[in-house]
């Protein structure tokens, strides 16, 4: 057999056999052996290995979200280390620790515990601090990033249940910041939890018998503190901690919302894969959260209960007010009539106290977590939306969102009003009823003007599209003439201000079917044709295909695009102009006198 021939036999069978890799040693070795031990009893490895793979998009905005989830993380930590040294009583004792103007004075354990943890725990104060910050922090991320997945239209199909579960965590969220600083038993939580014991007791006929039984018998009584307690440790962050995960996971099944551009379908996500960039991006923004939620704890003192002191009735101030997220609930309280208090069968009714105290709060919340199946009905539109909505594409959408969050604002002055008397030295009758006024004009006067200006936006984009950018050069033709070139815009910048479609509104059907029978049309259906009305009745439509073909060509109304413009400088032989718009000029010949030519020469005068 010579040196270059293959072996026969059994030998030539397996020449080309590829020896088995090595199996790694070690820790690499170990490691896999641990991951696979554990996917054969768990089955993990493919969701896990679908997660790492999760691609998300990359925007500004999409952070606000994660602000709210490092917020509850930094609640949970700080949180466990409070518990260690709070005492959930209201037991009476008297106060002998190292803050010495308190010194002698008789207070509950729960206030002398959190003077305790200020002042004699070691990194307490600072651990109390954080915690407050970052229940602020996580309250106001949850609200912005509402308002960001409410204008963008991100609450359509298939996302209305992560919609209904933000509201709900967003409610949540407040009510477990006012059971957290409710549980010192200082001046400032005591009158508020007064407050709540009246507003109560307002519900009809059964209220007194319902503060007896939340309290514990009578006000203030020694059961709220540790029912409190048990409420805001316990109850609560389950409750939110569940929703929250279920929030996450539903974000992961569903592909992420992403804003239009190139590329850019309802049926791909164009971003960063979960693992190694996401990741790596999300731990990095953790810690500036924490860094920024540190310093403020750091340098911005929050609830000095210490200079409050411990609970007395007999203190109580006018000036004494709720933390921010329930500013807008205390104002409805004070600008809601009192005529509506009366008596009825021997019962007082207070409804001024009673609505707006326990029913505004729940009620602005269901409509909120209704509204994604409202518009649904509206438009009729069952599709699956993943690509995000600019907000001055949907008028009325967003002229709803400023008229809320104007009528918010207003509740949320009205909070302040005895304070704002007082620093401004007006009368607080007068204050009351101006915003009593500008709580009926105001919202549906910002609804007006938010919509003009979205629509305004629209036609603008319509004209940039159709019309070009400015290029700031005078062109003078043969007639004498003059006109401005104006150049089309890129490829990337006119898909995002053409690519949304403009909804019409419905119409009812016709009246007589086919065989001629009359139709009735139901109350129900009316109504939804007056709704999508009031809707897309004044829809300011995308420019389409053809409008821009139209643009190009159209003379008569001075205004043309050449073909042939292909985004390039011109060359030494090519018409300046050619392919660009013109605002006010008519189509030029091939012949015009401005156009280059190769010979260099000047054309010849037509016939």
């Amino acid at each position: 057999m010579s040196p270059g021939s293959a072996p026969k036999g059994a030998a030539g069978l397996r020449a080309d056999d590829v020896p088995p890799p090595e199996h790694p040693k070690g820790a690499k070795a170990l490691a896999g052996g641990l991951a696979g031990w554990v996917d054969d009893r768990t089955g993990t490895a493919r969701p896990t290995s679908y997660l790492l793979k999760k691609v998300f998009p990359d925007h500004w905005s999409f952070m606000l979200g994660e602000i709210a989830m490092f917020s509850l993380v930094i609640l949970l930590i700080t949180g466990t280390f409070l518990t260690f040294w709070f005492v959930p009583s209201a037991g009476q004792v008297i106060y002998n620790g190292s803050y010495v103007p308190l010194k002698g004075i008789p207070m509950s354990e729960a206030f002398r515990s959190t003077v305790d943890i200020s002042f004699d725990v070691r990194g307490g104060l600072i651990m109390r601090q954080l915690h407050h910050w970052a229940a602020l922090l996580f309250t106001v991320s949850i609200t912005v990033h509402m308002f960001r997945v409410f204008f963008t239209g991100a609450f359509r199909k298939p996302r209305e249940i992560n919609w209904v579960i933000g509201t709900i965590l967003s409610l949540l969220a407040i009510n477990e910041g006012f059971t957290g600083y409710s549980l010192p038993d200082d001046l400032l939580s005591g009158t508020g939890l007064r407050a709540a014991e009246g507003f109560i007791q307002s519900v009809p006929v059964v209220g007194s018998y319902m503060a007896y039984f939340v309290f514990g018998g009578a006000f203030p009584g020694e059961a709220i503190i540790p029912r409190l307690f048990t409420v805001h440790v316990l109850l609560l962050p389950a409750v939110i901690i569940g929703l929250f995960t279920a929030h996450i996971v539903l974000v992961a099944v569903h592909k992420h919302t992403q804003y239009p551009g190139p590329g850019k379908t309802n049926d791909n996500v164009v971003g960063y894969p979960f693992m190694p960039v996401y990741l790596a991006k999300s731990g990095g923004f953790f810690f500036i959260v924490f860094g920024i939620t540190a310093l403020m704890a750091a340098l911005v003192t929050i609830n000095p209960i210490w200079m409050y002191g411990p609970y007395d009735p007999t203190a109580g101030t006018a000036g004494s007010q709720p933390d921010w997220y329930m500013g807008f609930a205390d104002g409805a309280l004070r600008l809601f009539p009192g005529f509506t208090e009366f008596h009825l069968f021997g019962f007082t009714l207070s409804l001024n106290v009673f609505i707006p105290s326990l029913i505004v709060m729940p009620l602005l919340y269901t409509i909120a977590g209704a509204y994604p199946f409202i518009e649904s009905w509206v438009t009729g539109d069952k599709r699956e939306h993943h690509l995000l909505d600019r907000p001055r594409n949907a008028p009325t959408r967003t002229g709803l969102g400023v008229m809320a969050i104007s009528f918010y604002l207003i509740l949320f002055i009205a909070a302040g009003d005895d304070l704002i008397a007082i620093k401004l030295g007006l009368s607080i009758n007068q204050i009351v009823r101006t915003l009593q006024v500008m709580l009926i004009v105001v919202p549906p006067l910002a609804y007006w003007v938010t919509k003009r200006i979205c629509m305004s936006l629209q036609r603008r984009d319509r004209d940039l599209v159709l019309h070009g950018h400015e290029s700031g050069r005078i062109v003078r033709t043969a007639e004498g003439s003059f006109f401005e070139v104006h150049e089309p815009l890129p490829e990337p910048e006119r898909w995002a201000l053409v690519q949304h479609e403009t909804l019409t509104p419905l119409q009812l059907t016709a009246r007589v079917d086919a065989n001629g029978v009359e139709r009735k049309s139901t109350r129900r259906e009316r109504l939804r044709v007056k709704v999508s009305s009031f809707y897309f009745a004044d829809g300011v439509h995308a420019v389409t295909p053809a409008e821009l073909t139209a643009a190009h060509h159209d003379g008569s109304a001075r205004e043309a695009i050449e073909t042939g413009y292909d985004g390039s400088e011109p060359g030494p032989g090519d018409q300046k102009w050619v392919g660009q718009l013109h605002g006010g000029a008519e189509e030029r010949p091939e012949t015009d006198a401005y156009a280059s030519h190769d010979d260099g020469a000047d054309p010849a005068p037509a016939p």
